[in-house]
């Protein structure tokens, strides 16, 4: 058997090769492009991914389409942006919206708007579209878009739920991009690179091409859920999500809607895709291999004593023959931090820092848990891996899992060990990825 810490490096790579566009894209390419050989095509986008979903858009264009009429924008998050020829890319701040990302969503909504009858909106949406695709209604300023942002990601509250407040305060998400597309006699076809669990369109990017089933009082009910209506949140924000109740302002687009006859979503990666390429690696290695599901969420403290558990039941009483074995796992796991903590690190160094504290009497374990878009949280790392040796150096330098817990820096505690996963931007994004090799 190969090094652990070569199989569960291979089985990330092998995860993120199966969410890289340049793969993916042209197969969905050469059938939506097929009618539209002379009409415009207007690219528009947002997300982690959106840079190099332009570039691979271009390369196929090129090859397949050479004469075709596009033009295009799309916003990435710093750090992520890639050449291209005819698309624009524009860098903004992610999670929280800066003043960038206002300004090219501005200019999103005016390219939206110069759409004609018989053009075609070809969307490239992923993971990081909500923060990045920031144009919110006119009564509500960015600061206080922020203001709630900032909130919502602290208090613990999933994406989901997120992104249900975001899309009741935009002109763009919550299926508005496509409703303003085909009011100007446009086509509509969203490609998708989902970093959500269940890959529902509505929820990834804050769906902007996509039907939404929840409602301005869903919206107000979360944030009342997590106690964030207290005297310091925006007035302009609850005015107008109470307007919203009241009918004041047209909800967000429901499936039944008229638009859908013609704006189309296509989810073209997605954790579970990722998910069968890293355990097809693994069997390759001659692993054992069980995908544990695609849709693990919850606090990354629980969602790690759930996996240390299910390592140990496979390690004391697994048979002989079933091992070395792999269990691989994704989803989303949320950190709900207290008010002083002071450490560092992202939801997958969390869950790492908390399964290495649950399985330290199985000292031959060895694990990997990195996010799929390069980025753990507001640091430079992707996640966090250990083995044997780095469970006996933490030993051996007495580095102890609860000076580090108690004020969440799971980053601190693996930069110690050496045992950060450190990538850069992936250019992809399909969610958390989690490994636990279980060795004979």
């Amino acid at each position: 058997m190969k090094p652990a810490s070569e199989i569960l490096l291979g089985a990330y790579q092998a995860a993120l090769q199966a969410a890289q566009p340049a793969h993916i894209l042209p197969a969905y390419l050469e059938k939506i492009l097929a009618h539209s050989a002379n009409s415009r095509v207007l690219v528009l986008g947002a997300g982690k991914a959106a840079a190099s979903m332009a570039q691979a858009f271009e390369e196929y264009v090129s090859q397949s389409y050479p004469q075709l009429n596009f033009d295009g924008l799309v916003i990435t998050r710093y750090g992520h942006q890639l050449p291209t020829k005819k698309i624009k890319v524009i860098e903004a701040a992610h999670p929280v919206p800066d003043q960038a990302g206002y300004q090219a969503a501005q200019k999103t909504y005016e390219l939206l708007n110069s759409l004609k009858p018989g053009d075609h909106l070809i969307a490239l949406i992923s993971g990081g579209g909500s923060s990045l695709l920031t144009l919110p209604v006119p009564t509500i300023s960015v600061d206080d878009l922020r203001w709630v942002t900032k909130a919502l990601l602290h208090c613990g509250a999933p994406i989901e739920e997120i992104n249900v407040v975001r899309k009741h305060l935009s002109v763009l998400q919550g299926g508005h991009m496509a409703r303003i597309a085909v009011s100007k006699g446009a086509k509509v076809d969203a490609l998708l690179i989902s970093d959500v669990t269940g890959d529902d369109p509505a929820s990834i990017a804050s769906g902007p091409c996509a039907a939404d089933p929840s409602t301005y009082e869903d919206a107000l009910l979360i944030l009342r859920s997590y106690g964030l209506l207290q005297a310091d949140f925006p007035e302009s924000v609850i005015r107008h999500l109470e307007e919203g109740m009241r009918g004041i302002h047209p909800e967000t687009s429901k499936p039944d809607d008229e638009i859908f006859q013609t704006t189309h979503n296509h989810v073209i990666a997605s954790a579970r895709q990722s998910l069968d390429a890293a355990a097809h690696y693994c069997q390759a290695q001659g692993l054992n291999t069980i995908v544990l599901g695609d849709t693990v969420m919850g606090e990354a403290k629980d969602v790690a004593y759930v996996h240390a558990a299910i390592a140990r039941e496979f390690t004391l009483h697994q048979s002989p023959a079933q091992k070395p074995l792999v269990l691989l796992s994704g989803g989303e796991c949320t950190v709900t931090l207290p008010k002083n903590a002071q450490g560092r690190g992202g939801r997958c160094s969390e869950f790492l820092l908390h399964f290495f504290d649950k399985t330290a009497d199985l000292k031959h374990l060895a694990a990997l848990a990195a996010d799929t878009d390069g980025i753990d949280g507001s640091e430079n790392n992707a996640g966090a891996w250990f083995d044997a040796d780095i469970r006996e150096l933490a030993s051996c330098q007495n580095i102890r899992v609860r000076d580090y817990r108690e004020q969440h820096d799971a980053f601190g505690f693996f930069e110690q060990l050496k045992g950060l996963v450190q990538t850069g931007p992936t250019l992809t994004n399909v969610n958390d990825f989690r490994i636990i090799l279980i060795p004979d």
